[in-house]
């Protein structure tokens, strides 16, 4: 009999972490590896959030907190909902996790029982579904092709919904596609779930303020008023403050919710890192102006990458509204042989043949819900961006 949980297997681990690893140790042996795999911005933490952290150290705020997260930290994340969202969120609706995957695991923790059923479109982030697993629901994954820009149709969403459905996971600007829903395209999706009054909604804004072209960011419970008691708005400060390593993320959602949230996070993890929610405060209340001056940067290599890709043989790459991420096809690899006399079956073994040939790292679409595509993050320098899509056209010619 095996020591390990039963639940341990039917989930694997991450590949997205998976990949950036590998590219490491690739690293550690020498190899010239371009890693595009991580999630990461390239930029540094501003400086007056670390002044703000370091500040808060000398000052002893290095004790427990409120475990789900200090007063001045929910004030600063009411504000921005206010101020940014239209959302208005009192600090008992408020939750502070270690990094916005706690406050996903923790909401499914608390909700989810044997049977239930959470909506997740697809191509999705790779933790959704192992999340809803380990506590115990079943994922249902519904796939929104290239052909409607990777984005939920209503008409899917409604055939979708079981009496079994407990929530759906809306993510926009999504990962790994860079799709954003627009204003009408969030409310025709909201007026289906208007007339599902048992199904929730967990929406997953991480990446808010990455969004290019004069696109206009929405959320749930902004478009649709009627589903503010149904919803819980997550988001943090990883991507847009570039404070992924902080480790800081955030919901505000219905009293209920938060406090059974806030009880999962008693028994596992406690508060987060004290220091971290000061740094947190700087971010939310300070200077933003560094955004979108960072997200013009962002849409540069957006469209360098997209323009590079489309002249690769066998790829076709869509232009997404938003993120750090494209999710190109390689379809028209599929099939083809390599130097070596390889064939390549799958995008699984197109990316290891990326990875093997040229030193590029990306990661496969199959483990975002859809193949035969793969996600290229362009969270790095222009000319880290420039070598590798050199490199990917390079090991796309040399197929036959």
């Amino acid at each position: 009999m095996s020591f390990l949980a039963q639940a341990l297997g039917r989930v694997k681990p991450s590949p997205t972490i998976a990949v950036t690893s590998r590219a490491r140790e690739l690293k550690a042996e020498g190899r010239d590896v371009i890693g595009l795999g991580a999630g990461e911005p390239d930029f540094d933490t501003p400086d007056s959030i670390k002044e703000a952290a370091i500040k808060a150290i000398w000052a002893g705020d290095t004790k427990y907190t409120a475990v789900d997260g200090t007063p001045a930290l929910k004030a600063a994340i009411a504000d921005k909902f206010k101020r940014e969202n239209g959302l208005d969120y009192v600090p008992e609706q408020i939750t502070v996790g270690t990094g916005g995957k706690q406050v996903i695991f923790n909401a499914l923790m608390a909700t989810l029982d044997p049977g239930d059923e959470v909506i997740i479109p697809a191509p999705y982030w790779v933790s959704y579904p192992d999340m809803v697993l380990l506590c115990g629901g079943t994922p249902v994954s519904v796939t929104c092709p290239a052909s409607a820009s990777f984005k939920l149709q209503p008409d899917a969403l409604a055939a979708a919904i079981t009496p079994k459905t407990k929530w759906i996971i809306l993510n926009s600007p999504n990962n790994p596609t860079g799709a954003a829903y627009s204003r009408d395209e969030m409310q025709a999706l909201t007026d289906v779930l208007v007339s599902h009054p048992h199904v929730h909604i967990l929406t997953d804004d991480m990446y808010e303020h990455l969004s290019y072209d004069g696109f206009e960011f929405t959320t749930v419970a902004q478009v649709e008023p009627r589903l503010y008691d149904r919803t819980l708005t997550m988001n943090g400060v990883s991507k847009a403050y570039a404070m992924t390593g902080w480790r800081i993320g955030y919901a505000g959602g219905p009293r209920d919710l938060i406090k059974a949230i806030s009880k999962v996070q008693s028994q596992s993890t406690s508060n987060p890192s004290s220091v971290s929610q000061a740094a947190a405060v700087a971010a939310l209340n300070g200077p933003q102006d560094f955004i979108p001056e960072r997200a013009k940067v962002f849409q540069e290599r957006r469209d360098l990458v997209v323009s590079m890709l489309n002249q690769a043989t066998g790829i076709e790459c869509h232009r997404p509204e938003g993120a750090f991420y494209v999710f190109p096809s390689c379809a028209g690899c599929i099939g083809k042989t390599t130097p070596e006399g390889k064939t390549i079956t799958d995008d699984q073994e197109f990316v290891t043949y990326l990875l093997e040939s040229e030193g590029v790292a990306v990661v496969q679409g199959s483990a975002f819900g859809l193949d035969p595509f793969f996600r290229v993050s362009y969270a790095t320098s222009t000319e880290a961006l420039k070598e590798a899509c050199a490199r990917i056209q390079r090991a796309c010619a040399n197929l036959r």
